[in-house]
């Protein structure tokens, strides 16, 4: 169905000194083409997906965000977008890992400084880091506490996305003595984490996901980003558009799925292989349920996708205002991105459902592997419920309550 990518502001423009965004779709396309090819006998078996980062790391779509001059691919959150929906299409699970690592390297440009920031970015690009963990509030949380000679940390996360391949893990913590949250960098290899591969769902098996284990990890001092707090009142706009951004990515996985199921079964039925004529010519199908099904799940898809558009673009637009956005305006982005979700959450689950009717009883083969695209959309969705969004667009849509600051898991 192809990826609408949001048009840049001139100024941020003339400052990208990467190839553009028609490269990085074009590179993104193959990319997803290449995992396409064993992307069925891959979920299946489960592995750690070291070989499936190799690929992304030789297309160079890690280093995407970064900045040309510390080799990185100097694009923008659009483009890195429009990749994330296309590795999506063909692997969910690695478009996870993927979205998750753009916006854990990326997080922090607005939780630090900018010189810490642009340092983190460079090292990040320079060592081709992999980044996992998660933002999110979690009980009971991670606690980060003043020893004298400097911060440790302990706890237990329950799920952390891409820990199994990652280079550094981005977390949530919070301050022993004020219970002030913080958003601090480890080195997973570091003395004190410990991995355990005990995650066991039955989709998005190749998102790295496990458990960790903090055990008195020390802490750097340059490690601890900066505060994760909920209050508007100190949270500044531009800071808080780091929970449109990190749903947004989640937008843009769902819609692939939806887009990735939809392209598969419609070869499949193209083939002839419907469910009324199991053995009938290779010939576009002429079934009229199997013909309305498409027909609704194609809008459903679109409309979907308009709506993700226009919320990438108002995010696209906030970013560029930076220090100028103001709170109205950032609310006015997080309820539009909110809505983009919710639909791309119907779209993902109906698609990826109803693509097994329109496929047959043939569906339930595991040597086909449509069940998987089910299996990871139905996965995430439940990490990433919708009844949050809903509500906070119907309180938003009949008070004026602005949606609270909370970063996507």
């Amino acid at each position: 169905m192809g990826v609408a990518i949001a048009p840049s502001d001139p100024a941020c423009e003339a400052e990208r000194t990467g190839p553009g965004p028609a490269h990085w779709l074009r590179v993104a396309r193959e990319t997803a083409d290449d995992l396409a090819t064993d992307a069925v006998a891959r979920e299946q078996a489960g592995k750690t997906p070291f070989d499936e980062v190799s690929r992304l790391r030789e297309a160079g779509l890690p280093t995407l965000l970064a900045p040309a001059a510390s080799a990185g691919g100097g694009a923008d959150w659009p483009t890195a977008c429009a990749v994330v929906r296309e590795i999506a299409a063909a692997d969910g699970a690695i478009a996870q890992l993927l979205g998750c690592h753009y916006f854990l390297s990326w997080s922090a440009h607005f939780f630090t400084d900018p010189s810490r920031a642009a340092d983190i970015e460079a090292r990040s690009a320079a060592e081709q880091w992999c980044w996992g963990g998660g933002l999110a509030s979690q009980d009971p949380p991670l606690t980060l506490t003043w020893t004298g000679g400097g911060h440790v940390l302990d706890g237990r996360q329950s799920y952390t996305t891409g820990v199994l391949v990652a280079d550094r893990l981005a977390v949530r913590a919070v301050r022993a003595d004020t219970g002030e949250p913080f958003a601090v960098v480890v080195d997973p290899a570091g003395p004190g984490v410990r991995i355990d591969g005990d995650v066991d769902t039955f989709g998005q098996r190749l998102a790295a996901g496990a458990s960790v284990e903090f055990d008195a990890v020390p802490v750097a001092a340059d490690d601890v980003l900066g505060p994760l707090p909920t209050d508007e009142d100190i949270l500044s706009p531009v800071a808080a558009l780091a929970a449109p951004v990190g749903r947004l990515l989640s937008v843009q996985l769902r819609l692939g799925m939806a887009e990735g199921v939809l392209a598969e079964a419609r070869e499949y039925s193209r083939a002839g292989h419907v469910p009324s004529h199991p053995a009938g010519p290779a010939s576009a199908p002429q079934d009229p349920l199997v013909l309305t099904t498409y027909g609704e799940l194609t809008v459903l898809t679109r409309s979907a996708s308009a709506l993700a558009d226009q919320a990438l673009t108002a995010v696209h637009g906030g970013l560029a205002r930076g220090e100028d956005l103001t709170y109205d305006e950032y609310a006015d982005i997080a309820v539009l991105v909110a809505m983009a979700e919710a639909a791309a959450c119907r779209a993902a689950r109906e698609s990826t459902a109803h693509a097994l009717d329109v496929v047959g009883a043939r569906s339930a083969s595991s040597r086909l592997g449509f069940d998987r695209f089910w299996r990871n959309a139905r996965t995430h969705t439940l990490y990433e419920p919708v009844t949050r969004q809903l509500r906070d667009v119907g309180d938003y849509f009949l008070n004026g309550t602005h949606p609270p600051f909370v970063l996507p898991v």
